[in-house]
């Protein structure tokens, strides 16, 4: 005889569907207000951001600005212009450039406001870490050209400060000419870089450690738990979620190598061959010879890897129970 089951029929995918439907449009009727004040931001994005988007189109065509034409009169080319960087004799020295600065700068920008933020958390006198905080603030909100100014004038080999230090303490005997040599530009770029950002980078830090139950600081303090014992079980494991955020975000700009901060430091040629990135080579070969439709096939083959490394960084980061979406 057939055992009695308590176990209740599933209802059809479908009627599973419509339920789920109607639930949503319930739950949207009555934040309607909310969803109203949304809309002109929608609208706004739509228009900047996604309207203009058609223009990658001209990636695939031979695109000329001069001929006045409307832009769908242009010849489809396919992926002509991508095959053209693929076996462009700088293709290699690209890549290699713009992952090796991307990298640098991920593996030393990345923990150093980090760094700063453990530090300056620790500093119990205000008016000391005030000041700190404006000083690593300031370089911000700087243009790179006054930075590539600034790093000029200190590397330069006519009383240039680094120079007259190195001179001073008997590290050299004669002045370098930094900027025209090779082997000092990835570390002056990185460096240059940290300066500029790792004041701003870190508020997100502070902001995210000042939320840190005080309460867990004096159990740890009770129980004789050192500084470095409080950072390394406290602090750090509470600001995770932030900084692993940060991290997918800056594993998706890894082919982001840099732009202003390139072009202003290495104005000498004889950088080009470890400071000429993808983003540098588009704006010189791409838009200053007026190759639009090959800049904008580069770009858009740089937008492609970029989402594919922020989508599998996400990925990762999921199974920490942190990501994006």
């Amino acid at each position: 005889m057939p055992q009695a089951t308590t176990e209740q029929p599933r209802p059809p995918a479908s009627r599973q569907l419509k339920a789920h439907n109607k639930s949503l449009i319930r739950r949207l009727g009555k934040q309607w207000d909310v969803q109203l004040m949304v809309i002109p931001g929608i609208i706004l994005v739509f228009i900047f951001s996604y309207l203009p988007m058609y223009g990658v189109l001209t990636g695939f065509m031979d695109y000329n600005l001069f001929t006045g034409a409307n832009i769908w009169e242009n010849p489809w080319v396919g992926f002509k212009h991508f095959v053209a960087f693929f076996n462009a004799p700088e293709f290699e020295r690209l890549i290699r450039n713009t992952i090796i600065i991307s990298l640098l700068k991920f593996f030393i920008g990345f923990p150093a406001p980090i760094i700063l933020a453990l530090m300056l958390n620790e500093v119990r006198h205000m008016m000391f870490k005030r000041v700190i905080q404006t000083i690593t603030y300031l370089p911000h909100f700087l243009s790179w050209v006054i930075v590539a100014g600034l790093t000029m004038a200190m590397l330069s080999t006519e009383n240039g400060s680094v120079n007259m230090i190195l001179q001073q303490v008997g590290a050299i005997d004669e002045p370098i000419n930094f900027l025209s040599l090779k082997q000092y530009f990835w570390s002056i770029l990185v460096s240059v870089n940290v300066w500029k950002e790792i004041g701003f980078a870190s508020i997100v830090y502070l902001a995210a450690i000042a939320s840190v139950d005080p309460h867990l600081y004096e159990a740890a303090d009770i129980d004789g738990a050192s500084k470095f014992k409080q950072i390394y079980l406290i602090t750090l494991p509470s600001i995770i979620p932030v900084v692993v955020i940060f991290m997918i975000l800056a594993i998706g700009n890894l082919l982001n190598a840099g732009f202003e901060d390139i072009l202003l430091l290495a104005a000498n040629p004889v950088l080009r061959p470890v400071s000429d990135v993808i983003d540098t080579y588009v704006y010189r070969v791409g838009l200053g010879t007026h190759r639009y439709s090959y800049a904008i096939a580069i770009g858009l083959f740089k937008a492609i890897i970029s989402i594919g490394m922020l989508t599998m960084a996400n990925y990762l980061a999921r199974r920490s129970g942190n990501s994006l979406w």
